[in-house]
């Protein structure tokens, strides 16, 4: 039987993997495990063991306390959080696919990206392109 500590742990694998851009099928020949396996340690339905934690955190170049970190602040974020943030929203890949393209782009690019996204945030009726350093264009 698993629990939140197992589901936490997956989620974590799953992020770690889709940040490096690796199939489940190659991570588990990576490790010696069959794709399928990867998926029920991604979602929480078994158990990762000790050996295979460590062959893992290998496989994906980060130390085993990774798959552990936030997991004690987990409940007190949730509950203090004024902005709260899905805890599977690194997890997607639309995410991951946004920060990609987001760290791709020069430091200008990028500047200005997050002042638009900033301002559509807090009042999209309100955008004013001429401070996004951006210009109309008539058809």
């Amino acid at each position: 039987m698993t629990n939140e500590i197992d589901y936490h742990v997956g989620k974590r694998l799953r992020r770690r993997r889709r940040l490096l851009g690796l199939t489940q099928q190659s991570l588990g020949e990576m490790v010696g495990i069959r794709f399928q396996q990867i998926q029920k340690y991604e979602c929480g339905a078994n158990r990762i063991s000790a050996a295979r934690l460590f062959e893992l955190s290998e496989a994906l170049s980060v130390p085993i306390q990774y798959f552990y970190e936030g997991l004690s602040d987990q409940r007190e974020n949730l509950q203090d959080a004024p902005e709260f943030i899905a805890p599977d929203v690194l997890s997607k890949k639309e995410t991951m696919d946004l920060v990609r393209a987001y760290y791709s782009m020069a430091e200008g690019p990028r500047k200005h990206l997050l002042d638009l996204a900033k301002s559509l945030q807090n009042d999209p009726t309100k955008l004013d392109p001429s401070k996004l350093g951006l210009r109309l264009v008539a058809p």
